[in-house]
């Protein structure tokens, strides 16, 4: 855990009680600050109150005396609309934080000596696998590296802070709309689609809020971007002309004068203006496809920036074991493999394994993003039949209709049935069921990672004993 001292002996309200929440909750009250923390979810609040967080109604209680307001980031700050709790706190004129800036105040205040390194992931797509990539990458090599924030552990649980230690910190646009002081000394920008927009007012706000990632970057750190769509492109240009960062550029779709480029899996380092080639990605089994190409690029590029050597990378590169719920094969039978890509909570996050296989017995659909499954029509000559669970089974339905067979099945178990049997009835060799929904999960899941977990149980019951796996 990180301690914070700043608000030691002062009142702070914490609104929100899931994973950061929690783990801000506790990290405040190690500090020595009187927390007060409230979740309107009654399970939430148990929860905190077994981990030995007592709570307080902050509802109820004179917001005068609060020092801050350190909101989930879940829970609305500016859009649709902001939440009861943060009017309040405007109102008030108590500051609105998340548990990423409470980060980022107890690294500031350290002596520069004593302060560790901090490498932040943002993206539409290919956050996950490329913050758990550097971090697997860094600790083969024999670094100090700390994993989280997004994903897995909560910022404020990892180890306490060491100067020779190295946060990898994925990061949301959620958290980053409530970061003022994280200077990151590598900033990796994977690419940017329109994701979560009622979250943000629109794409622009969306944007501003990922490019929060730079803000406080000096010309001792180095930003990574991707420069496979055209609004990373955007900021690649824009942060090189004006920015103080040195900028490093990189690709899975375009060979680059001068950055990373990972085309046709064959990475090559152009930093210096000559290519040098680093080695073939098709040696490094967790990371098929042009997306974990990019992935690949961004993760070579921030452990360069961290002053590693090519072919340590590039051995961590092949030994990387992959990520869960991410393309992630969880059993194969009579010849059918099941891949487990829950992650894919939007259109172009699914694209990415519909592009990777041929001969797919498709499982899709929960809480429908705006853009639906409409942009993914040029792989659907990939897809042999669907199977749609959810909210979105009757438009997803209708978008495939006259294009793909499909099947409405409403729920995960019915759609592996489905998909099992029509699979070993055809016969064909190279057949994948594939879950990778293109919507949220809140309808019947938890999260994706319920999802995914629930996925793999319904494979593991059909395997042969030989074949499951056990804990």
């Amino acid at each position: 855990m990180i301690p914070i001292t700043e608000y030691a002996g002062k009142d702070v309200a914490v609104y929100g009680l899931g994973r950061s929440g929690l783990s801000a909750a506790k990290a405040l009250k190690a500090g020595g600050a009187r927390v007060h923390a409230w979740d309107d979810n009654e399970e939430m609040r148990a929860r905190a109150e077994a981990a030995g967080i007592a709570l307080s109604d902050i509802n109820k209680r004179d917001w005068q005396t609060f020092a801050a307001l350190v909101l989930s980031p879940g829970i609305p700050y500016k859009f649709p609309q902001p939440h009861r709790l943060v009017r309040m706190a405007e109102m008030t004129g108590v500051p609105v934080i998340g548990d990423m800036e409470l980060f980022a105040r107890a690294v500031q205040a350290l002596p520069e000596r004593a302060r560790p390194k901090i490498v932040a992931i943002t993206g539409t797509n290919g956050k996950s696998t490329t913050t758990a990539l550097i971090g697997h990458i860094l600790k083969q090599a024999g670094r100090d590296a700390r994993v989280g924030g997004n994903i897995g552990t909560g910022v404020l649980d990892l180890a306490a802070l060491h100067s020779n230690a190295i946060y990898v910190l994925e990061m949301s646009s959620y958290q980053l709309d409530l970061v003022k002081s994280l200077r990151c000394d590598v900033a990796v920008f994977m690419n940017l689609s329109p994701d979560h927009l009622d979250r943000h007012g629109g794409m622009d706000g969306y944007q501003a809020a990922k490019m929060r990632i730079f803000q406080n970057q000096t010309d001792k750190d180095v930003a990574v971007i991707g420069f496979d769509d055209v609004y990373s492109q955007s900021i690649a240009i824009g942060l090189s002309a004006r920015g103080p960062q040195k900028v490093v550029q990189i690709s899975s779709t375009y060979t680059l004068g001068k950055g990373i480029s990972a085309v046709d899996g064959r990475l090559y380092d152009n930093q210096s203006g000559k290519a040098e080639f680093v080695g073939k990605l098709d040696e490094c089994p967790a990371l098929v496809g042009r997306h974990n190409y990019q992935n690949a690029a961004a993760a070579y590029a921030a452990c360069r920036a961290l002053g590693l050597d090519p072919a340590t990378i590039m051995a961590g590169l092949k030994s990387f074991p992959g990520l869960a719920h991410r393309m992630e094969a969880v059993g194969e039978i009579d010849g059918i493999r099941f891949i487990n890509d829950s992650k894919a909570t939007n259109a172009q996050a699914a694209e990415q394994a519909l592009r990777s296989f041929r001969n797919i017995y498709w499982i899709a659909g929960g809480v429908p993003k705006a853009e639906g499954i409409a942009p993914l029509a040029s792989l659907f000559p990939n897809v042999i039949k669907a199977y749609l669970i959810g909210q979105a089974e009757d438009v997803f339905a209708a978008t495939l209709n006259g294009k793909v067979p499909a099947q409405v099945c409403g729920a995960l178990e019915r759609a592996v049935d489905a998909a099992f049997r029509d699979a070993k009835a055809a016969g064909e060799p190279g057949a994948v069921i594939l879950l990778s929904p293109a919507c949220a999960s809140q309808d019947q899941f938890k999260d994706y990672e319920h999802r995914g977990d629930i996925f793999r149980s319904l494979v593991q019951d059909r395997l042969p004993a030989s074949l499951k796996v056990t804990a």
